[in-house]
């Protein structure tokens, strides 16, 4: 109870304090207490950075070689197109000369700005956005208020990381009588030469063609390059340019310098105005699916900052999905685990319907991988790999026993197909794409189900939910999605006239599900009551619905959400907790776990959320899908079912007075609950 009344306090302190809906500010910039905050388009991730004018990451969806830790593929640190050095009067600025340094997110416009001042002399103000409309791009805008006359000099860099090798550097002019584009680029291949990752810039000026700065080409090493101009300002005229750069690879495109190049050109002529109204226009329409809290600030923010990051990572057409950490860095080598499809897509999926497709779209482009991986292993059908890259094939270090025994991942990736389903009513898509997956996993489940003397089915060996259940039987979750596994391609079948395996029902029926004597679910056969790591048992209640009644989920409630440790625990597990008292109707518990589920993993100045409470690994995407799956299915009271969505009884807690959720689902409605 202590913890509770500490959590509601710093919730109410912060409502006090009456946060922005749309805006985190950073006023304190501390380089040793300083966790980037990420600006991306679904493809193109750029973190922020404590120092003036640089960026900490850029990551580029898709983008894997192995290399660093594991012998399995990692994400690439890319190039950083946008880095910046800006002289005034010939001195250089840096953290060290700049004072009245604050860092702006804009949520609402997914743009990131820094402002400074320069001495007596200027202030200074640049943003960042990664391009919404154009996937491989981005756009830096800087403005420069003088105080008095300068001298301005700006510098755009190149720089090969050093993982890469091979380093190949170009300058081009691209001269007309209504333009002139000079290009700044940069080809290398990956640590294994798997990938060639190409980038190209260009200055973007206010003045029309022919007055344009003088831009020189300067190569200071061998390891980068950069391009520079002057220009006298006087007191009072404040004057912006931008740069804006792309940046692509081999894994998306046969011939990426030139096309890196080609997009450059196409965002140079496309112009200030143009970019930024496009990329708004996009924005806006993502939030036009909301969720909006009266009598809460601070929620309110912190939800806005979870739809943002989720929003920020996925891509429309994409057919890629969302490591945990999402474009936020190299945390899990930007690897695709159960996080995707069971945590971060049901959010998507009631707010964005056509985002959480891609993650979908991922799975069933690599169903001949899980196809191998299941006949490797001695099963038919398909094994999906607990990790997942470019590939489809297994990506897990071979020291993680997850990788070879925590097959529940299959069983996740067809309830995401079949709740996607259930969500268009698109039986077309059914037929053609979710189907095939569906059954393919079900065939996987019939081959690895083994079956006693009594007719009792079993699923022996395996990594549960709880990882720190290590080579059990009957883990509670792994066997109840695979029963509605089962379930749901005999469902899908029925629907699309095609012949029903009697045995997916049967065997269904008969998978074990332990108890205690006293009727809690007990979470393996030989579990004894140890901590877990995370939610396995409560599951069953929500997402799979296997259990419904409320006496046995708040019984599996009561035992199971003090088994979870304080520490080293991941976020999404409080958030479960947090919806299912909700739908119990214990508006105090369900706000208390709420908080729970995020408070204690803030990182400053940006309040983003990393794994574990006090971890120091933002941007955890998984935590963020489970919190909003406890606001839109718990407070809420949203209930995807056969049928699409409805809205059972809702509540919320004590301080808040209103919940409303926009844009839900393919029909885009609105539910709301209202204080009573």
């Amino acid at each position: 109870m202590k913890q509770y009344f500490i959590l509601l306090l710093i919730a109410l302190s912060a409502t006090m304090q009456a946060q922005d809906a749309w805006q985190i500010n950073a006023t304190n910039i501390n380089p040793e207490q300083y966790y980037g905050v990420t600006v991306a388009n679904g493809m193109l991730g750029i973190v922020s950075s404590a120092d003036p004018l640089r960026t900490n990451n850029i990551i580029l969806a898709g983008s894997y070689d192995k290399y660093g830790r594991g012998r399995v593929s990692n994400f690439l640190n890319g190039f950083n197109m946008l880095n910046t050095t800006l002289y005034i009067d010939g001195k250089s600025i840096n953290k060290e000369n700049i004072s009245n340094f604050t860092q702006t997110l804009d949520m609402k416009r997914a743009m990131h700005t820094s402002r400074f001042d320069f001495a007596e002399k200027a202030s200074v103000s640049y943003s960042y956005l990664a391009l919404r409309q154009l996937p491989y791009c981005a756009l830096l805008v800087i403005e420069v208020t003088p105080h008095t006359d300068i001298n301005l000099s700006a510098a755009n860099q190149l720089e090969t990381p050093d993982a890469f090798r091979d380093g190949q550097m170009y300058y081009n002019e691209i001269n007309r009588r209504h333009a002139a584009i000079k290009l700044l680029s940069t080809q290398a291949e990956s640590p294994t030469g798997k990938l060639r990752i190409c980038a190209s810039s260009a200055f973007l000026f206010p003045e029309k063609a022919g007055n344009e700065p003088r831009v020189i080409h300067t190569t200071p090493n061998n390891n980068s390059h950069a391009m520079r101009f002057n220009r006298e300002l006087k007191k009072g005229e404040t004057y912006r340019f931008c740069i804006v750069g792309s940046t692509l690879t081999s894994a998306h495109h046969p011939d990426p310098m030139n096309e890196a190049e080609r997009l450059t050109v196409f965002a140079s002529l496309e112009g200030y105005d143009r970019l930024i109204a496009n990329h708004t226009k996009q924005w806006d329409e993502l939030w036009q699916s909301d969720i909006q809290i009266e009598g809460d600030a601070q929620a309110q923010q912190d939800i806005h900052s979870m739809i943002y990051h989720l929003y920020s990572f996925v891509r429309e057409g994409s057919a890629l999905s969302i490591s945990p950490m999402g474009l936020s860095g190299l945390g899990y080598n930007g690897h695709i685990f159960w996080d995707a499809d069971t945590w971060i897509f049901p959010a998507l999926l009631m707010l964005q319907p056509q985002l959480a497709q891609s993650l979908i779209r991922y799975r069933i482009d690599r169903l001949e991988a899980a196809r191998k991986n299941a006949f490797e292993h001695g099963f038919r059908g398909a094994m999906f790999p607990w990790e997942s890259a470019d590939s489809g094939f297994e990506e897990t270090p071979v020291w993680a026993l997850a990788g070879t025994f925590e097959h529940h991942i299959s069983g996740c990736v067809a309830l995401a197909a079949w709740n996607y389903f259930c969500m268009t009513q698109d039986r077309t898509w059914l037929q053609q794409e979710g189907y095939p997956l569906i059954e393919a996993t079900a065939e996987f489940w019939l081959s690895r189900i083994e079956t006693d003397s009594i007719g009792r089915s079993h699923i022996r060996n395996v990594v549960a939910a709880d990882e720190w259940a290590e080579n059990v039987d009957d883990d509670a979750f792994t066997n109840g999605v695979a029963k509605i596994n089962l379930l749901a391609v005999a469902q899908a079948a029925r629907l699309l006239h095609y012949p029903v395996d009697e045995r997916w029902e049967k065997v269904a029926s008969s998978l074990v599900i332990h108890q205690f004597p006293d009727g809690t679910t007990r979470e393996h056969s030989s579990y004894k009551g140890e901590t877990i790591k995370q939610a396995d048992v409560n599951l069953l209640a929500y997402p799979l619905g296997l259990i419904t009644h409320p006496k046995q989920v708040a019984k599996d409630l009561a035992y199971y959400e003090v088994k979870v440790p304080e520490k080293d625990t991941p976020a999404m597990t409080q958030a479960i907790f947090s919806l299912l008292y909700a739908r119990l109707g214990n508006a105090d518990k369900a706000w208390h776990f709420f908080q729970d589920a995020y408070l204690p993993n803030l990182n400053p100045p940006f309040r983003v959320i990393a794994e574990t409470k006090g971890g120091t690994n933002p941007y955890f995407a998984t935590g963020a899908g489970g919190v909003l799956q406890a606001v839109m299915m718990g407070f809420g009271g949203l209930h995807l079912t056969e049928k699409g969505v409805v809205q059972q009884q809702g509540i919320l807690p004590p301080h808040w007075q209103s919940l409303t959720l926009k844009g839900i689902g393919v029909k885009k409605q609105t539910y709301s609950v209202k204080k009573k």
